[in-house]
C-alpha cells in the first residue's frame, strides 16, 4: 500500500504507524522501509511501537522498553549502511539502503513515561499519544526532553507528534459515551494517565470491565456499549483523552492545545470509531480536510 502511495503521488509524507519487533524481525522492517524509500527518496517515515492490540491478539506480549530500544537500534545501523554481527557466519548488511541521501527517520510511538524517555534518547521523533489533558501532554513531552538529555542530545532537535483519538459527532449522547470509552482505553493500559491529572477510577476493576469488551476500549466493535460499561466515569475524564464533538468544538480543543506554548510539530487525529471505508470514512476526511485543516496551516 506505501509502494502505490508513494508512486501515485509526488510531495506526500508517508509512513507508518505503527510497525512493531514483534509481528515482524527488525530486518525485515528495514529491508522493507528501505525498499519503499527507494522509490522516492526522502519520503517516507518508519513509525515503531511496542505493538499493544496487535501483538495482544496474537497471544503475544507487547515489546518491552528494551526490545524497542534494540530494535531500533538494529533497525537504524541496517539503514545506515552498517555491517551489523547477528551471530551469523557473516555480520548482517542492507545493501539497499544507501541509495538515498539520508535514511528514513525512526519516530517511536509511546504513552508510557519510560518510553517516553528511551524514545527521547535514540528517536528522530516521538509519537505521543496520552490524550488531550494539557498536564499530561507536559508531562510527556518532559520525559522526551529528559530523555535527549540523557543521550546528550538537544530537546529541540527531536519532532513531537501529538495522537488524539477524535470523535467526531454530533450526537452528545453517543458523543458522550465514545469518549468514556476512549478514556477507559488510556486506562486499561496506562493507569498513570489518570492518577497524574487526578483523575478517578470508581467503577469496577478494569480486569474485570475487559471481560466484556473485545478487544479492548479502543477497538471494541461497539464502542457505544463499551462507553456503557464504564458510564461512572466523569465528564473530566472523557474529555481529557480525546477531541470530541462536533467540529467546531474539535476546532477549538485543538486550538487550545496549540496555543498551550507545547512544542507540537504534528498533529494526527485518529478517528474513533475507526470510518467503514466509503461514507463513513469519506465524511470525517472531507470535514477535516474542508473545516479543520485550513485553520491551522
Amino acid at each position: 500500500m506505501l509502494a502505490e502511495a508513494i508512486k501515485q503521488t509526488s510531495t506526500i509524507r508517508f509512513g507508518t504507524l505503527i510497525e512493531n519487533p514483534i509481528m515482524r524481525n527488525p530486518a525485515v522492517i528495514a529491508g522493507s522501509i528501505a525498499t519503499i524509500d527507494d522509490l522516492d527518496p526522502g519520503r517516507v517515515t518508519l513509525g515503531l511501537g511496542v505493538g499493544d492490540t496487535a501483538v495482544r491478539l496474537m497471544g503475544k506480549k507487547p515489546a518491552t522498553v528494551k526490545q524497542l530500544h534494540e530494535a531500533t537500534n538494529t533497525i537504524r545501523s541496517l539503514l545506515d549502511g552498517d555491517d551489523l554481527d547477528v551471530t551469523a557466519a557473516r555480520p548482517a548488511k542492507l545493501r539497499h539502503s544507501n541509495s538515498s541521501p539520508g535514511r528514513p527517520p525512526i519516530w517511536i510511538a509511546t504513552q508510557g513515561p519510560k518510553t517516553l524517555r528511551m524514545a527521547g534518547q535514540i528517536a528522530d521523533g516521538v509519537f505521543v499519544r496520552v490524550g488531550t489533558h494539557p498536564d499530561n501532554l507536559n508531562k510527556a513531552v518532559e520525559q522526551v526532553h529528559l530523555g535527549a538529555r540523557d543521550a546528550g542530545r538537544q530537546p529541540e532537535d527531536i519532532k513531537i507528534a501529538a495522537i488524539f483519538h477524535t470523535i467526531l459527532e454530533d450526537d452528545e449522547a453517543r458523543c458522550a459515551l465514545i469518549s468514556r470509552s476512549a478514556a477507559a482505553g488510556y486506562f486499561e493500559y496506562t493507569p498513570s494517565l489518570f492518577e497524574s491529572v487526578g483523575l478517578e477510577w470508581n467503577g469496577p476493576p478494569i480486569e474485570e470491565l475487559k471481560s466484556r469488551v473485545w478487544p479492548d476500549f479502543h477497538h471494541a466493535s461497539d464502542l457505544e456499549e463499551a462507553g456503557r460499561e464504564v458510564s461512572f466515569l466523569s465528564d473530566e475524564a472523557a474529555d481529557a483523552f480525546a477531541l470530541n464533538g462536533s467540529i467546531s468544538k474539535i476546532i477549538d480543543q485543538l486550538s487550545d492545545i496549540l496555543t498551550g506554548g507545547l512544542p507540537i510539530d504534528l498533529v494526527i487525529p485518529h478517528p474513533m470509531p475507526t470510518p467503514s471505508v466509503g461514507g463513513d470514512l469519506s465524511r470525517y476526511s472531507d470535514t477535516l480536510a474542508t473545516n479543520l485543516l485550513n485553520k491551522f496551516r
